[in-house]
């Protein structure tokens, strides 16, 4: 079936569907209930379960402490829309502690534990947070917020609650408890994870169940009822993401799969995770396939006892030539790429079921719409939406598009219109067979001389030198060009080459205005946690290392 084009709203409209059928969207179930529907046929399966402490919880017991937590915080008197901040790594409770606060009516707002404390006051404040989840080792940098906190773990510590006691005073609560229960509703909100959107500055996106719930009936849609309770999927993205929390958890979790929890990478750990735990499904960030083609630790292990059938790379693209080698080194393994964000959650898939008729789309794209979704691609200067196969911003609209920035109305008018479109800041474009591949950030894009450059581009073309281990591009001033392409890159500790030879290298592969003008080498490129590269730390950073050599000569 041919991606379908309508012309709607006007004429001119160009609006790309999904190749396949709409799917449905049950109208009455919270986040919760939706994804441990049937949890007691599979009682006794592990949900969860940590890699180095080998601490796990049972579908049971995900189901009991869901419950036990929500009555708990109702009881600490948490209403309905009030935010619950959740300071943790990657634990085995952490799927627990979001449903909880969905189940009573609260929304869960994941944070980065890695956070700054003065960045963390910050969430807690925009979020208007009324209450904290953390651990132990991160107390410290919540309890000068000036909030009730609720730690886990066995320590106890003086002016903050006990998880594990709060759990067994909401069993005591019972049901004949004072508090009314509230009905929670699809429309209400269930989480504000904080994004720093389609412009820089950081801003909570309003989440309602509905948005969740939609959003995993079209990103599942091509899995059977034969995979239930098949799937291991690593759970090493920070679950504060809403990749993390919601493709990770939560989708593992309504597919009655389970969950290998990861708090940090380390390159041994991780594949002795994926050997020993038998990992089938590993969600993971360009720079682990960089180390996994790469890093000399992977030849100490005994690949032929991977269980891994897929591994699937979100939030930033994937360089075509270390996708090569990848497949190359682990021949069984399909790399799977998707395309999202946390205004939207998932928008396109590579992969469907082949065995149901879905094709896998081409390599190097983002894959193809998901069902009970529309796209368009506009002209960033005119708002014209564009035909096939030529680039424009990626603008999508669905029932899992946010309901807006957290008390800032300014930036939700601004990237949702009117017409209920979600623009996502990405340029990209949808071929003949439907499938969608993303060009760059419009934010992110150089204007050389009125050329764009992608970064991206360039970042692929140094990742094919075998001295180059890792390789960002930033755009520089420049009072002739405008903006100059400069880039860091970190060498392997044998190289030999110079600035200049990786320079002339980028030159003889790409068109002249493309070149690379400036060049550092540098010992690490900064990430987040999710893997996108920091950009603007990088561009400072350069710009401080270049005031210095001026002033030096």
């Amino acid at each position: 079936m041919d991606t379908s084009m309508q012309h709607s709203e006007d004429d001119d409209e160009h609006v790309f569907r999904s190749k396949y059928p709409p799917v449905s969207v049950p109208d009455n179930l919270t986040l919760p209930e939706f994804v441990l529907q049937d949890a007691e046929l599979y009682a006794d399966r592990v949900a969860f379960v940590e890699v180095v402490s080998g601490k796990s919880y049972t579908y049971g017991e995900v189901v009991r402490d869901t419950r036990r937590f929500a009555k708990a915080l109702s009881s600490l008197g948490l209403r309905k829309g009030h935010v619950v901040l959740v300071l943790l790594p990657n634990v085995a409770e952490y799927g627990i502690v979001a449903l909880g606060i969905m189940a009573c009516g609260g929304v869960f707002s994941g944070a980065n534990p890695l956070s700054h404390p003065s960045e963390i006051m910050k969430q807690a404040n925009a979020a208007h947070a009324k209450l904290i989840v953390t651990n132990g080792p991160n107390y410290e940098k919540v309890k000068d917020l000036e909030q009730p906190v609720i730690v886990l773990g066995e320590e106890r510590i003086e002016g903050a609650t006990n998880w594990d006691e709060l759990l067994e005073a909401g069993d005591r609560a019972g049901t004949g408890t004072r508090f009314s229960k509230e009905e929670v509703l699809q429309s209400d909100l269930c989480a504000l994870p904080f994004s720093s959107g389609t412009t820089g500055i950081s801003k909570g996106v309003m989440l309602t169940h509905r948005n969740l719930v939609a959003n995993l009936c079209s990103s599942l849609f091509s899995v059977g009822t034969e995979m239930l309770g098949e799937v291991t999927t690593l759970g090493l993205i920070p679950f504060f993401h809403i990749y993390g929390i919601a493709g990770i958890c939560c989708a593992t979790l309504r597919n009655k799969g389970k969950v290998v929890v990861m708090n940090r990478f380390d390159l041994r750990t991780f594949l002795n995770a994926l050997i020993t735990h038998e990992v089938t499904f590993a969600p993971i960030v360009p720079p682990i396939v960089l180390a996994l083609v790469k890093n000399p630790i992977v030849d100490e292990f005994d690949l032929s006892k991977l269980k891994l059938r897929a591994v699937m790379t979100a939030a930033a693209p994937l360089a075509p030539e270390l996708l090569t080698s990848f497949e190359n080194k682990f021949p069984g393994v399909q790399v799977q790429e998707a395309y999202g964000l946390t205004e939207h959650s998932c928008i396109t898939l590579t992969h469907g079921d082949p065995m149901k008729g879905h094709h896998t789309a081409k390599k190097n794209s983002v894959g193809f719409i998901l069902p009970n979704l529309e796209l368009k691609f506009i002209d960033p200067d005119t708002g014209r939406s564009l035909p096939k196969n030529t680039a424009g911003e990626l603008c999508v609209r669905s029932q899992c598009v946010m309901q807006g920035y957290y008390m800032n109305e300014e930036e939700t008018n601004r990237t949702i219109d009117k017409n209920g479109w979600l623009h996502t800041g990405d340029i990209a474009y949808i071929d003949d067979d439907g499938d969608i591949f993303v060009v760059d950030r419009i934010k992110e894009l150089i204007k050389y001389k009125g050329f764009q450059v992608a970064p991206a581009e360039l970042e692929a073309i140094l990742l094919t030198h075998s001295s180059v281990e890792d390789a960002a591009v930033v755009p520089l001033p420049d009072e002739e060009a405008g903006e100059i392409p400069a880039a860091c890159v970190v060498m392997n500790p044998n190289a030999k080459e110079t600035e200049k030879d990786i320079m002339d290298y980028v030159a003889s592969n790409v068109a002249h205005y493309k070149k690379v003008r400036v060049l550092q080498f540098v010992d690490t490129i900064p990430k987040s946690p999710s893997g996108k590269i920091m950009r603007r730390l990088l561009k400072d950073k350069m710009m401080e290392n270049m005031g210095k050599n001026i002033s030096n000569t």
